[in-house]
């Protein structure tokens, strides 16, 4: 009895307690609490198979699930100056980026990339929410420009998927600046007549909201978005009243005429291709992609981030 007690009961207790599993192999779906496989959670594009909530995905699980194979070119984007305001709230601003570069393991919020989708050009890009709430600022500004002026060049659509919580605070009248200069980048392509089709994903508020998220030649949506400027908690306590159920969500703005469809995620890439072949042999069919070099040269003449008057801050600061 000794012997079991002493030497083979500590190994059976060992065994039933070590950890040999990671801790994400199940995931809580934030609407109905169910557990889900991250396996299975994953080969369903991250929406929860029991209650059908679309959970918030990054650029790159976008970029394989919609260009064909699954591969694509990632662009470089432009560099801009660092915490040239030396923000600093309850955490200086150059951490709040690092800690959010090592997080995601992308240099700002919004990725843009270009591929094939069912045998066409596009140019994609996506707003990471992970990386400090998607915010917009001279990085992401910088990044639409960029993808307004690819798309330019090769002749393609621009898709953009969107997610933020609005301007980024620490950025200042910076961050403000870019949705005058994204709207006029948007606005190039639309004279270059290729199409600009936003995807709003939850969720999609403020100055996104308020500039590019809703300038699309056809405005998308995923199912139960937030779209909005202010939110639901802030405009209940501003007027004091209760708001109706589902406000400012994808299907009551569908409703309201401000989306043209809403569309699951799993139908999206066949949603997205359709639309772009039939744009695509328009243009081709009737001629109307005009020539690019002056637009080419209007988008890269869209004022500078101009930041001389701030002190130049490297991240080693």
């Amino acid at each position: 009895m000794n012997w079991l007690t002493n030497k083979v009961l500590p190994k059976i207790r060992k065994l039933a307690t070590a950890k040999d599993t990671p801790d994400n192999l199940w995931v809580k779906c934030p609407e109905c609490g169910q557990m889900l496989f991250h396996n299975d959670l994953a080969a369903n594009l991250n929406v929860c198979s029991h209650c059908d909530h679309h959970m918030r995905v990054g650029p790159e699980q976008r970029f394989k699930a919609l260009f064909d194979d699954a591969k694509y070119d990632t662009i470089e984007l432009p560099e801009v100056q660092i915490d040239p305001l030396k923000f600093r709230d309850s955490k200086k601003y150059l951490d709040r980026l690092k800690d959010a570069r090592s997080k995601t393991g992308d240099r700002d919020a919004l990725i843009v990339a270009h591929g094939k989708l069912a045998g066409n050009s596009a140019v994609i890009g996506v707003q990471n929410f992970s990386f400090m709430g998607g915010s917009l600022g001279m990085a992401v500004g910088e990044a639409i420009i960029a993808g307004a002026k690819l798309a330019i060049l090769q002749k393609a659509p621009l898709i953009l998927f969107t997610a933020a919580g609005g301007a980024r605070m620490q950025e200042g009248i910076l961050s403000l600046m870019q949705m005058p200069r994204t709207t006029v980048a948007i606005q190039r392509l639309k004279e270059a007549r290729l199409p600009f089709i936003v995807v709003l994903t939850d969720p999609t508020t403020g100055g996104v909201t308020a500039s590019y998220a809703m300038l699309g030649d056809i405005q998308i949506s995923e199912p139960g978005a937030l779209i909005c400027f202010a939110g639901p908690r802030v405009i209940e306590e501003t007027i004091r009243e209760k708001l109706p159920e589902g406000f400012q969500r994808a299907e009551f703005l569908l409703d309201k005429g401000m989306l043209d469809m809403v569309v699951h995620r799993q139908d999206m890439k066949e949603t997205l291709a359709r639309i772009v072949d039939l744009t695509s042999n328009k243009l081709k069919d009737k001629q109307e992609v005009v020539d690019t070099p002056e637009i080419t040269e209007a988008v890269e003449s869209i004022p500078a981030n101009d930041t001389d008057e701030a002190p130049a801050t490297s991240e080693k600061d």
